[in-house]
């Protein structure tokens, strides 16, 4: 059996995948989506461009992809003849009953003694990232483990190059003790037939090509990784008091959780509402205002500003390029009973600067106007080009204190059984629907590197529909949860539960 750095690194952030890399049905993963093909091509760029930039040539073994036999024999013609640098070679080692291949981006060769002679050969691998992430280090490591098996010799150093910053050493001593230990329980989960159980975590599992199996496994199952505030660590504390179904969890007291390892009380009351709202299929008061009591007073209901003229404002960006290249606004006149949306795009990179200068102009074109958006990206992002572009302050800082975040709204005010309070759940459950629905951030992020590269118009409008439908849904969640609010004011000055 063979251990990839492929399959560690996919075991780092999931066993269940390794697994089913290992042992699932191919027919049921997921084609890769665009915004993962973009991902791969940037990183062959970006390694293209790391190496074009290095002074001296370097070797590469011929072999077909896959067969890692006949790579490793050609990597090692060429370590015996001593060639300064080998690109993307294949490194083999036997341990145990299994075979451990490595396919570092590069071999330097360095002064050094190995069974090949006075020199010895230092992996380093490319990555598209910015920061050295320890699953990168990890992997780094595992290189360095099979290079020592295969040359005879341990190296003293290892790198990676990271976008932007540029080569970063990787400090063996600390990270080779984990990478062994990550390795050992990997082979140990691939090796053995028991299938890990499904854990859906939306920030690790959103690009995974089994998303779509094990999702439709967890929909059906009800499992608790779907409730908003379940982390794995809560799960597994969950799971030793044998609370693994939504009706346990929504029936249990809180007080029997707060003690657990990362609940306390406030998370603990937390995930027993989302539970209740989730089995009932109903909006709660968030768990903050359910805890005042009928008759209890003060009590003072949240108010979300209304205003003649509102701003509903969201923000396309392609990080990699610390680009800006569309803020949306939609701009709802009440008196008027009109609703006009404004694309303020940049078509080329160099045209940020401009839809920057008119988007300051369209929100000072409606100086008491509140600012609504749904997350803290949007003022962030402000702030930051403000300081970008060295915009007077008095332009920026007064428009700041007109911004109104809906998420901290909505999480502080109400319990909504959705799988995540990020906005599309939210405006999907109070009936807002995208025209295209498979649209997001990530497909917005590939059709403007696709209008880059073609010139192809319908590439934007995509965009300018997939933003315009964002600030629609921003719109209709607040105008919901306005509502909302109001009637449960309205029951607690009654008497009625809230």
């Amino acid at each position: 059996m063979f251990i990839t750095a492929d399959l560690l690194l996919n075991y780092q952030r999931c066993s269940r995948r390794a697994f089913l890399d290992r042992y699932g049905d191919a027919e049921q993963k997921d084609p890769p989506n665009d915004y993962l093909l973009k991902l791969i091509q940037d990183s062959a760029e970006n390694r293209r461009q790391v190496l074009a930039t290095e002074d001296q040539e370097h070797r590469q073994p011929t072999y077909k992809s896959g067969d890692w036999q006949k790579g490793a024999e050609e990597t090692l013609k060429l370590m015996r003849a001593g060639v300064e640098r080998i690109y993307q070679p294949i490194l083999l080692a036997e341990e145990g009953n299994v075979t451990l291949v490595a396919n570092p981006d590069l071999l330097v060769k360095r002064p050094g003694q190995s069974i090949f002679g006075d020199w010895i050969y230092v992996p380093t691998e490319i990555k598209l990232s910015k920061r050295p992430k320890q699953e990168y280090q990890i992997i780094v490591a595992y290189f360095v483990k099979v290079l020592a098996a295969v040359q005879g010799a341990w190296v003293e150093e290892a790198w990676l190059i990271l976008k932007e910053r540029g080569a970063f050493a990787v400090d063996l001593w600390e990270i080779i003790p984990r990478m062994e230990t990550i390795l050992t329980s990997c082979i140990e989960a691939v090796t053995g037939e028991e299938e890990p159980e499904v854990f859906i975590s939306r920030s690790r599992c959103s690009l995974c090509h089994w998303f779509s199996h094990c999702y439709a496994i967890a929909k059906s199952d009800n499992h608790l990784s779907l409730l908003p505030g379940v982390t794995q660590s809560r799960y597994a504390q969950l799971q030793a008091l044998n609370i693994t179904t939504l009706e346990a969890l929504a029936e249990i007291p809180a007080n029997q959780l707060e003690p657990l390892p990362g609940f306390g009380s406030e998370t603990a009351r937390k995930l027993v509402r989302q539970a209740r709202a989730t089995l009932q299929n109903v909006a709660l008061l968030g768990e903050s205002l359910a805890a005042h009591t009928v008759g209890k007073r003060p009590f003072v209901m949240p108010t979300i500003p209304t205003a003649a003229i509102e701003l509903y404002f969201d923000i396309e960006a392609e990080p990699s390029l610390n680009l800006v290249y569309l803020h949306g606004v939609l701009v709802v006149d009440r008196l008027q009973q009109t609703e006009t949306f404004h694309p303020l795009l940049a078509e080329k990179p160099e045209e940020e600067a401009i839809v920057w200068q008119k988007l300051l102009d369209l929100m000072w074109a409606y100086p008491n106007a509140p600012i609504f958006h749904f997350c803290p990206y949007e003022v962030q992002t402000m702030e930051r080009l403000g300081k970008v572009f060295e915009t007077p302050d008095e332009l920026v800082k007064p428009l700041l204190t007109r911004f109104i975040d809906l998420h901290d709204y909505v999480t502080q005010t109400v319990t909504l059984p959705v799988e995540s309070y990020a906005l599309k759940h939210i405006a999907r459950w109070v009936g807002f629907d995208w025209r295209d629905s498979t649209a997001n951030g990530a497909q917005s992020i590939y059709w403007y590197a696709q209008w880059l590269a073609t010139s192809d118009r319908s590439y934007l409008d995509s965009i300018v529909m997939y933003n315009e439908d964002d600030c629609r849904a921003t719109y209709q969640v607040k105008e919901w949860l306005v509502e909302f609010l109001e009637a449960a004011t309205l029951a607690d000055d009654f008497g009625y539960a809230v």
